[in-house]
This record gives C-alpha cells, sequence and structure tokens, in this order.
C-alpha cells in the first residue's frame, strides 16, 4: 500500500507501518488525555477499585498516558490481524503484509474468492482475540496493587490496563457488526454462502454494510462528529470495492490470458525516435507498447514513461532511453483473475504474454472490462 513502510516481521508476515498511523497517534493521545479526569472516573466505578489519580493527571503524564494507550490499542489491532492471517496461513492462502493505517489494520491475502468454509472461522478469530485482550487486560487491574504497592504507580497500571480493556471490548463489539466489510459482515457472507451463490451472498452483505454507513453518516452528522463520517465512508467504499472484486472472481473464473488476449501485438524497437511513438499513440489510440529485439521482449513503452521526459528532451530521445525495463509478463495459461491482481498491485494497464520466450499477445484492463460486460449479458 502506497505511503506505507515496513516495521517487521511477524510469521514471515512483513508489517508496514501508514503514514496516517503516525498521524492519529497524537490526536488519540491528546484526546485521551483531554478527558484523563472523566476516565479515572469511570474507571473507577466500572472497575469498582480505589484508583489513586495524584501521578495519572500530574504535569504531561496524562499525554504520557493518551500515547501508552494509543500504541497499546493499535499492538491488539496488529494481535487482531496477525490472528485473521494465521487462519488464512493454516488453510495455504498467502498473506502479502499487514500494514496499520488511521482506522486500525488490513491483512493483504492473496486469492480469489473465498471459501465461505474458510471465511467463517477466518473472520471470528479476530473479534475474538481483541475480546481475549480486553479480558486480560481487565483481569491485570486486579492484579496491579501486587505489581506495585505504591498507590500512586498501581493508579496508572489501573488506568492504562482498564481503558485497554475497555477498548478491545468495544473493539470486539464494534467489528462483529453485520457492516460489510468489518468482520461481522464477513460473518454473514460465509454464513450466506452457504445458501446461495457467492457473489449474491457478497451483495447482499455490501448492501447491510452501506446501510450501517448511511446510518453512521447521520449520527455522525446529526451529533457533530466527523469519526464517524469517515467510519461511515470507509465502510461504504469498503463495502462497494468488495463486491466488484468479487464479482469479476465469479465472472472470471477459469478463464485465461490466451482466450482474450489481443494478437497480434504492435511492437516497437528500442532505437525509434520517441516522437515516432507517440505518433503511432495518436495513430493507433493505444497507450503503450512492448518493446522487442529479435522477436524477444525486452521492455515497455507507455505514455507514462514518455511523460516524464520534458518535451523539449523528447525530440533527441529514442524508445530504449525512456522505456520501462522491468516488464511483468504472463504465459497463455495464466488465469484471468491473476491478471487482474498484477495490474491492481503495480498499478499498469497491460501486460504482454510470453509463450516459449517468444511475444504472442498482450492484456489489457480495456480487454478484461469488455469480458465481464459479455459475462454480465
Amino acid at each position: 500500500m502506497e505511503g506505507s513502510f515496513r516495521i517487521g516481521r511477524i510469521f514471515g508476515i512483513p508489517i508496514l507501518i501508514h503514514f496516517t498511523f503516525i498521524l492519529i497517534i497524537p490526536l488519540f493521545a491528546w484526546i485521551i488525555a483531554s478527558q484523563i479526569v472523566t476516565t479515572t472516573d469511570l474507571i473507577r466505578e466500572m472497575y469498582e477499585v480505589p484508583l489513586d489519580t495524584s501521578l495519572i493527571t500530574a504535569g504531561y503524564m496524562p499525554y504520557i498516558l493518551g500515547t501508552v494507550v494509543s500504541l497499546g490499542l493499535f499492538a491488539g489491532v496488529l494481535v487482531h490481524e496477525l490472528a485473521h492471517s494465521v487462519i488464512a496461513l493454516r488453510n495455504g492462502i498467502r498473506i502479502n503484509s499487514i500494514t496499520l493505517l488511521i482506522f486500525g489494520g488490513v491483512a493483504s491475502m492473496e486469492g480469489g474468492a473465498p471459501d465461505p468454509v474458510v471465511e467463517l472461522p477466518m473472520a471470528l478469530v479476530g473479534p475474538l482475540a481483541s475480546l481475549l485482550i480486553g479480558i486480560v487486560c481487565s483481569g491485570l487491574v486486579y492484579v496491579a496493587p501486587v505489581i506495585t504497592p505504591d498507590p500512586a504507580k498501581t493508579g496508572v497500571l489501573i488506568f492504562i490496563f482498564g481503558y485497554l480493556g475497555v477498548l478491545n471490548v468495544i473493539l470486539f463489539a464494534f467489528n462483529l457488526l453485520p457492516a460489510f466489510p468489518m468482520d461481522g459482515g464477513r460473518v454473514l457472507r460465509a454464513v450466506l454462502a452457504k445458501r446461495m451463490p457467492l457473489h449474491r451472498a457478497t451483495r447482499i452483505a455490501a448492501d447491510v454494510g452501506k446501510g450501517f454507513a448511511v446510518v453512521f453518516a447521520l449520527v455522525g452528522i446529526f451529533f457533530f462528529n466527523p469519526l464517524l463520517l469517515l467510519i461511515a465512508f470507509f465502510i461504504y467504499i469498503g463495502a462497494s470495492q468488495e463486491t466488484v472484486a468479487v464479482k469479476y472472481s465469479v465472472l472470471l473464473q477459469d478463464i485465461r490470458v490466451g482466450s482474450i488476449m489481443s494478437k497480434p501485438v504492435i511492437t516497437v524497437q528500442q532505437t525509434l525516435p520517441v516522437t515516432k511513438v507517440i505518433e503511432m499513440m495518436y495513430a493507433t489510440k493505444h497507450l503503450g507498447f512492448p518493446v522487442v529485439e529479435h522477436d524477444t521482449l525486452i521492455g515497455m513503452v507507455t505514455v507514462a514513461d514518455v511523460q516524464k521526459m520534458s518535451p523539449i528532451d523528447r525530440d533527441a530521445m529514442q524508445v530504449r532511453d525512456v522505456m520501462s525495463r522491468d516488464v511483468i509478463a504472463v504465459v497463455p495459461e495464466t488465469p484471468v483473475t491473476d491478471v487482474l491482481r498484477i495490474m491492481s498491485a503495480k498499478d499498469i494497464g497491460r501486460v504482454p504474454v510470453v509463450d516459449k520466450g517468444t511475444l504472442v499477445g498482450i492484456v489489457t484492463r480495456t480487454d478484461i472490462l469488455k469480458v465481464v460486460e459479455l459475462k454480465e449479458i
């Protein structure tokens, strides 16, 4: 995911942090610090324990505690996503990465349309992990006096454990709402998919999710809560994207690249002037051409490659000066769904097709969209 950087690996899975995560931590810390007095009263009443606030409210301690609680919450989110990932790995699904974002975490998984038998436990285990963390943290509230005899330090531990206990239980409950694409929505889809085709189950679960998004948006507007508005937006967009993704997976199932690729392919030589390539793009309405030498694919030149150069420099350049040499190619037997994932992951619009070292065709997003339209008839 763009805007992310890796911080490590767990179970061989790359763990990424998105820049929005770095932005949200100070905000969460400030919100927690600004409500420290009210929160300590709630924790005291909820857990029915004595709570010394002398250290909690001293100096910059509210902001320090806010940061600690925020980091603890996202550590819980990471465990939540790891729980999903462990079940996925056990069922042979590859996990590309786990990314911590502004609203939590997301595990990037490979594979086509999900198997309901696998998706049901995979969706449930994440919220259950959050519930377990919440129970453990709540239990530590009562162990805090044993950890340190100092009442002020005990109060700090009770605040941290109590806050994280409540937050993780809320995270458990919120994720089980049947608002696709959250875990509860995926549970709903898995149950429905046992009784109907997957794409229909996805559409129903997505519609329920959109309904929740509308409710969240209305409540957010009524109470002037921008956080609820953002949550509503992401739920609505996520539900829409999942519906489209599953529709494509179902409609393109068992279709191979060789049956939809465009051929013969218009190719260019690496010594061709860039100005000629631009003329070819205008004439053919193609935005990219494979570059070949002795019938061997050596690169791709696209309109994006040309646009990187200033108009003045283009006049003196040849294709080899601007072309992309790290070309992703597929064979005619490659499933179209795999090509679509490659295009989405690499943000490319066309993929050359090679058979035994020879360029035999090219498949574009337009080719795939045409097939989808025909399949929908």
